[in-house]
């Protein structure tokens, strides 16, 4: 019995019959649900593949979120001790700047051990992006074999990618501080934050279109970048969109810890979360809407390039009358 199960797992439940092209799906929107359907499980089994090379960045944010509510807990219990007349008020304040003056610089110390963990990522992302694209598109790929590839053939710009993306958020964090305290000094200085704010969100954007592109077409670095801000910029409701739908476990867990006692639930649920499919599921969306933009965009404008793989196209062949048998 167990072995006929492993063998309807990867070989399928025989006696069904072959798909025929009327069988392809007919939107994009139906596309990404059959695939999704059909790839779960190799989506699981490529995020437990991926999520090691993610491990250092999980690790270093779980440490400094312990190490903020910790402190957190601390000022609470001061607070009850205050009220009970059990510890002076003044000593509640001298907490209060404390932790004041903890939190900016537990937020700058985490950034920065971040850029060698994020650095790493790049060209692994690159062979995620790669069997990700194939499978949203209704395309073959090995989960292992494929991915190796696509890491060899990728490494230098996806390590580029990964190593910009790393400083990012230091680059954000410095100067929206800097500029947010010259502020009061003039308000012009209010031109820059934005800009700074601007150029972040349109690299973070950009990153969607990034990889994908990266392990479907060959060009250089800058030609990449270039394609990505404008795509990222002509279609950014959408992009906005998607990057915050990946945001939504993240935003649900905190409400949970910020509202409820259930804090440490909360973050072994989204960590568990991310371990099991966050990652992938990810980038399967991304891909799934990449590709679709990809085809709108830059496919038509290469000779023999395929457009609307996975889906279904009528041809002048579906309008020809079979022949009749006599």
């Amino acid at each position: 019995m167990f072995g006929k199960m492993i063998n309807r797992f990867y070989y399928g439940k025989s006696g069904k019959g072959d798909f025929t092209k009327e069988d392809l799906p007919q939107t994009r929107w139906q596309l990404f649900w059959e695939m999704l359907r059909v790839r779960f499980s190799a989506l699981v089994r490529l995020n437990l593949m991926y999520v090691v090379v993610w491990l250092p960045t999980i690790f270093v944010l779980l440490n400094s979120a312990l190490v903020w509510y910790s402190g957190l807990v601390e000022l609470s219990t001061l607070e009850m001790q205050v009220a009970s007349g059990e510890a002076a008020a003044a000593a509640l304040e001298e907490a209060y700047a404390a932790f004041q003056g903890m939190t900016p610089t537990l937020i700058m110390q985490t950034l920065v051990l971040l850029i060698p963990c994020i650095a790493i990522t790049g060209p692994f992302t690159a062979g995620v992006a790669y069997v990700v694209r194939n499978w949203a598109r209704d395309e073959h790929a090995f989960i292992w074999s494929d991915f190796r590839d696509a890491v060899k053939q990728n490494w230098k710009q996806g390590l580029l990618t990964s190593a910009i993306t790393s400083v990012m958020p230091v680059v954000f964090y410095v100067c929206f501080q800097f500029y947010g305290q010259m502020t009061s000094q003039s308000m012009l200085y209010l031109v820059p934050q934005v800009l700074c704010v601007i150029v972040v969100c349109v690299w973070m954007c950009g990153l969607m279109y990034m990889y994908p592109q990266m392990v479907t077409y060959k060009l250089n670095f800058r030609g990449l970048v270039r394609n990505s801000f404008i795509m990222a910029v002509g279609r950014l409701p959408m992009t906005v969109g998607l990057k915050l739908l990946s945001l939504v476990p993240l935003l649900l867990a905190a409400l949970v810890a910020f509202f409820t006692p259930y804090m440490q639930y909360a973050m072994m649920a989204l960590v568990l979360y991310y371990l099991l499919i966050g990652l992938t599921l990810s980038r399967f969306i991304g891909a799934s809407y990449a590709n679709a933009v990809f085809d709108r965009y830059i496919n038509p404008n290469i000779e023999g390039a395929t457009v609307n793989q996975g889906l279904y196209v009528e041809t002048d062949d579906d309008d020809e009358t079979p022949p009749q048998d006599e």
